[in-house]
C-alpha cells in the first residue's frame, strides 16, 4: 500500500553572490576599436586607443585579482508542491527550475535620462556661452558653430558672419543640442547601473573621453567649419560638465525592477501581475 505525501508550496528568499557589474571590457574593447580605427584615419586616435586598452585590461584584470569581486543578489523564488511516491522504483517530480536572471535586476527609469540629459544640457550650454563671450565677444559664436554643418551658406563664413544673430542656426542648434543630449542622457539610464559603484566617475569623466575620441577623427566629416575653429579645450570641459550633471541626475534617481520575470501576458498587458516593482 502506497499514499503520497504533499507539501505546501512556500517562498524561499537567499542572497547568493554574482561576479559584480564592470565596464571596463567595454572600454577594452572601444580601445581596440580606436586603435584599429587609427590605422586608416590618424595616428592620435592609435595612441588613444592603446592607452585605453591598456587601461581596460588593467582594469579588467584587477576585477578578478587578486581576488574577484563579487555583489549580493537577493533571489526569491517559490518551492513548489513535491509528490514523493512511496514505491522505490519511482522517482520524485521536481519542479521546472525557472529561467536564468539576466543582469542587471534593477534599471533607471526612461524619465531619469531625459531628466539628467536635459539638465545636463543647460549647463553645457552656459559654458559653450561663456566661451563665446570670452573668446569672440558673441553669444551667437557657439551657436553659429553647431549649426554650420546643416547649412551649406555657413560653411565658408567668416568671423564676423559667426558672431552675429541668425534666427534659423538659433533654431537649429537648439535642436540639434535639445535631441543629443536628450538621447545622451537616456543612453546614460540604460549605462550607469552597469557601473552602480562609480557612476557619476563613469558618466562625467569616463564617457565624455570616449565621446570625444570618437568625435576628433570624424568632426571633419559632420561639421567642417566646426572642425577648424573647435577649441577642444572647452569642448572637453562642456562635455564633463554635461556628463557630471546628468550622471548625477540619473544616479539619485530610484531604480525599477526590469521585465524578465515577468510572462508575456504580464507585459503586453493581458494579465495582472507582480511586473518591475521600484
Amino acid at each position: 500500500m502506497t499514499f503520497d505525501e504533499d507539501q505546501s508550496s512556500m517562498t524561499r528568499t537567499r542572497d547568493i553572490e554574482v561576479p559584480a557589474p564592470t565596464a571596463w571590457p567595454l572600454a577594452m574593447s572601444f580601445g581596440i576599436t580606436l586603435l584599429a580605427a587609427g590605422l586608416i584615419t590618424a595616428p592620435p586616435l592609435s595612441l588613444l586607443g592603446a592607452a585605453l586598452m591598456l587601461g581596460g585590461a588593467v582594469g579588467w584584470f584587477r576585477e578578478v585579482l587578486p581576488r574577484e569581486h563579487t555583489v549580493s543578489v537577493r533571489v526569491e523564488g517559490e518551492v513548489a508542491p513535491i509528490t514523493l511516491p512511496r514505491a522505490p522504483t519511482t522517482h520524485p517530480r521536481i519542479a521546472e527550475a525557472r529561467h536564468r536572471a539576466r543582469l542587471p535586476l534593477e534599471v533607471y527609469p526612461i524619465s531619469a535620462g531625459v531628466k539628467g540629459g536635459l539638465l545636463g544640457s543647460v549647463v553645457m550650454a552656459a559654458l559653450a556661452i561663456a566661451y563665446g563671450l570670452l573668446s569672440h565677444r558673441s553669444v551667437w559664436y557657439p551657436i553659429n558653430l553647431l549649426a554650420a554643418g546643416v547649412f551649406a551658406s555657413m560653411l565658408e563664413a567668416t568671423t564676423a558672419e559667426l558672431t552675429a544673430f541668425h534666427a534659423d542656426a538659433l533654431l537649429m542648434a537648439l535642436l540639434i543640442h535639445g535631441v543629443a543630449s536628450v538621447l545622451v542622457g537616456t543612453l546614460y539610464g540604460v549605462l550607469l547601473p552597469i557601473a552602480p559603484r562609480r557612476p557619476i566617475l563613469v558618466a562625467g569623466v569616463g564617457a565624455p573621453l570616449l565621446w570625444t575620441a570618437l568625435l576628433y577623427p570624424t568632426i571633419g566629416i559632420i561639421n567642417p567649419v566646426l572642425e577648424r575653429r573647435i577649441n577642444w579645450g572647452w569642448f572637453i570641459a562642456s562635455q564633463v560638465a554635461f556628463g557630471l550633471v546628468a550622471g548625477w541626475v540619473v544616479s539619485r534617481s530610484l531604480r525599477i525592477r526590469t521585465w524578465q520575470s515577468a510572462s508575456l501576458d504580464e507585459r503586453l498587458g493581458l494579465e495582472e501581475g507582480d511586473g518591475p516593482k521600484p
